[in-house]
């Protein structure tokens, strides 16, 4: 089994409700082509570099994703033809890091380095 790190960016009018119906609809075809969504991370809203079909902001979704590359080819198969989504991305890697969750808010971060030095 192979494993992969995939994000996706949905349009910056997409509704949170629209995001979770994105997040269950890609994670159910990954279980359908025999992979295992190992993580799911809703990364937010955030600035885009540039402009992309006239949106400046995007809301992320990374999933981390065990499976072979049949699941790969068809979440992007299926991602090309969504209207809703601006990119997505597939990175082969060879562990995860589930640990660190590196689009936290800096709150959350510092609650956490306290709750660790007590």
């Amino acid at each position: 089994m192979n494993l992969y790190e995939h994000t996706i960016i949905a349009r910056q009018d997409t509704s949170p409700s629209e995001l979770k119906q994105l997040t269950e609809k890609y994670s159910k075809i990954v279980e359908k082509n025999k992979g295992e969504v190992v993580k799911t991370e809703n990364w937010g809203l955030l600035n885009l570099s540039y402009l992309i079909k006239k949106n400046r902001k995007g809301s992320y979704i990374h999933f981390k994703i065990k499976g072979k590359g049949i699941v790969v080819d068809e979440l992007e198969k299926n991602e090309a033809l969504d209207k809703k989504l601006l990119r997505y991305l597939t990175v082969k890697v060879k562990k995860f890091d589930l640990d660190t969750n590196y689009f936290s808010k800096r709150d959350d971060v510092e609650k956490i380095q306290k709750k660790d030095k007590n």
